[in-house]
């Protein structure tokens, strides 16, 4: 799995990190619904866990759980415009309206 990062995006990403450093984890938001009904989405996390794989990126560490991969694709964008963040592939989107709000609930393990 891949993710490439646009420069924009990676900003805005470093400007919520404050001073700890972050893992961008991809993770697959369900609450509210069950489980396999949810959407793709992205947090900051201060921790990872042993069974957490790495996701492809030049820019910085990015996890996601195994059992969760299944609900992104395998080359992913990230990009921020219009102030929230957009996750697509080249299948399409998979959610165009990430609030930098939904980064800052991290940690879930």
């Amino acid at each position: 799995m891949h993710l490439a990062i646009t420069d924009t995006a990676l900003q805005k990403i470093y400007e919520l990190m404050t001073e700890k450093e972050y893992y961008l984890q991809l993770f697959y938001d369900t609450e509210g619904c069950c489980g396999v009904n949810g959407v793709p989405t992205l947090r900051l996390s201060a921790d990872t866990w042993p069974d957490y794989v790495k996701v492809h990126n030049k820019h910085m560490d990015v996890v996601i759980h195994p059992q969760q991969a299944a609900f992104f694709e395998k080359e992913m964008t990230l990009d921020f415009r219009n102030h929230t963040f957009r996750l697509s592939s080249p299948q399409g989107i998979l959610n165009g309206f990430i609030s930098p709000n939904d980064l800052l609930k991290g940690d879930v393990p």
